[in-house]
């Protein structure tokens, strides 16, 4: 008799690799992920982000009307002023036929994708409305709200937080939970961050005095800096007079980190692509002696005079940073910048005891449930029956080595799976051994009788078992959150019960007969 054969190695395998993936969920022994418990059962936060994809509608408006100035100014044609109407639409004035029929050339030529309204005719002054098409700026907002997923997934996979839930609500609107989380009031600032990064002149010519008043030079925009008075201590904002023309913006970034300087004051330092630089190399170059500065999201950061050009494409955003607040600028940064300011409009705390709660209910009713059936398989079944709670266990093994293997996130639906897959673990086991006990009154000797009770058995259990799997690869690929989770376990718990079922107990039952020599089996 052949103890070891090639299916009870492999099927020694599995139980292993189950038994390795489980262990560090209970036990800190070697290094690998546990079990990722969801936002229902461990606590956490959920947030309702509303994406403002209409701000990335105006700024490609803006860059465009940029476009078009450039244009005009390379065929230099004299314009009385271009500008954004509250529609989004942009009005365009002109005299003169000569730069009337200039410009029509530079839409027709360079944006023939904007729509052209009939000009309005007063004195020699004409006014063109141009409008991006509808299915364009739908595009544009479907756009902002997909890139800002991908944005605070990245930023949300940086920031350590395991098996996190993002997904698209509506046109403009992203779910996102975060089971675990320990710092909700940092995340949200840190999902929050636009994290739009340019370089950008200071005007030291003008007066920021009378900017602040009011009279502000074309061209020209007021931001502010956020500086700590050494005397008192206190918070004070500085204001700059900064050109608008944008020379450098953070789409060039390779890499952002966090640095110390001589005084051991945290500071992020960045780095550009081989594109940005080259422009970056040119800037510093053509504006010796000039400050530059560095802005982010309308907040001057620093503002240093250029004292040489800067090859490498290396710099470095400094100010009042602890050592927290430079890392998660510097995720913001690695990460992208949004498209679009996201608000949170619904936010969600659920508490560590509520989880507990639920474990431990969701536990005693598998329990419970467990007992129950265990006990009466052993009742009615007897020796069989003893096999078929073993392979119980063993199934329920299996399904928590799954879970901790394929890292997924185990959810008090996903506990509900569980509790389904047992009782259908049981039912193939019943309809296996009464099929067994049919070929046992036929007259054939224990050992047959096994074998022809399985394999009449099989393709019943098969067909029931394969139907439910169907239905849970559904609900896993087009369900969310608890759905996913529930259909994940049904879906392992469904594979682990046919391994148990089919293999795992066959091989058993057939293990003791041989080893007893016996041909009669207790069922």
């Amino acid at each position: 008799m052949k103890i070891f054969t090639l299916k009870r190695l492999l099927i020694s395998g599995i139980l292993i690799a189950a038994l390795v993936s489980l262990l560090p969920t209970f036990m800190d022994i070697w290094p690998y992920k546990k079990i990722n418990l969801g936002l229902d059962l461990q606590g956490g936060m959920q947030l309702m982000l509303e994406v403002q994809n209409t701000k990335a509608v105006e700024t490609e408006v803006e860059r465009t009307i940029l476009e078009i100035k450039k244009q005009l100014r390379k065929e230099e044609v004299k314009h009385l002023g271009i500008h954004r109407l509250k529609n989004n639409s942009i009005q365009v004035k002109l005299s003169g036929e000569k730069n009337q029929d200039g410009f029509n050339n530079i839409i027709t030529k360079d944006f023939g994708n904007l729509k052209v309204s009939p000009a309005t005719q007063k004195d020699d002054e004409m006014a063109i409305i141009l409008k991006l098409p509808d299915e364009e700026i739908q595009a544009i907002k479907k756009m902002a709200t997909d890139q800002a997923l991908e944005t605070i997934r990245n930023r949300i996979d940086e920031f350590g937080v395991s098996e996190p839930d993002i997904r698209v609500q509506g046109g403009n609107r992203i779910l996102l939970q975060l089971p675990g989380i320990k710092d909700p009031e940092r995340a949200k600032k840190l999902i929050g961050k636009t994290a739009q990064l340019t370089f950008q002149l200071v005007d030291d010519n003008g007066d920021v005095n009378a900017a602040i008043n009011g009279a502000v030079p074309v061209g020209v925009e007021i931001l502010y800096e956020d500086k700590v008075d050494p005397n008192s201590g206190n918070s004070v904002k500085v204001p700059y007079l900064i050109k608008k023309r944008v020379l450098l913006d953070g789409s060039l970034l390779t890499d952002a980190r966090v640095e110390f300087d001589q005084f051991q004051q945290a500071q992020v330092g960045i780095e550009f692509n081989r594109k940005g630089g080259k422009i970056f190399e040119k800037i510093t170059g053509e504006n010796i002696k000039k400050r530059l500065a560095i802005v982010l999201d309308k907040s001057v950061y620093s503002a240093p005079v250029i004292q040489d050009r800067i090859a490498g494409g290396r710099a470095v955003i400094s100010g009042n940073f602890t050592a927290e607040d430079a890392k998660d600028l510097a995720i913001a940064l690695r990460a992208g910048s949004l498209p679009a300011p996201v608000h949170i409009i619904e936010e969600r705390t659920v508490g560590p005891s509520l989880g507990a709660d639920s474990i431990r209910m969701g536990f005693i009713s598998m329990l419970i449930g467990g007992v129950l059936v265990i006990f009466f398989m052993l009742v009615y079944y007897k020796t069989a029956g003893l096999i078929a709670d073993f392979a119980l266990v063993i199934n329920i093994l299996l399904i928590g080595g799954g879970l901790a293997a394929f890292q997924a996130t185990l959810t008090l639906p996903g506990i509900a799976g569980i509790i389904l897959t047992i009782g259908m673990a049981v039912d193939a086991n019943v309809i296996i051994f009464e099929r067994i006990r049919e070929e046992l009154r036929s007259g054939k000797t224990a050992l047959a009788a096994v074998h022809a009770g399985y394999e009449r058995a099989t393709l019943t259990i098969l067909d029931a078992n394969v139907t439910t799997l169907i239905a849970a690869v559904v609900l896993y690929q087009f369900g969310t959150g608890a759905i996913r989770g529930f259909a994940f376990t049904l879906g392992l718990g469904i594979l682990s019960s046919l391994f148990t079922a089919l293999v795992l107990s066959k091989s058993i039952i057939e293990l003791t007969l041989q080893k007893k020599q016996t041909s009669t089996l207790s069922i």
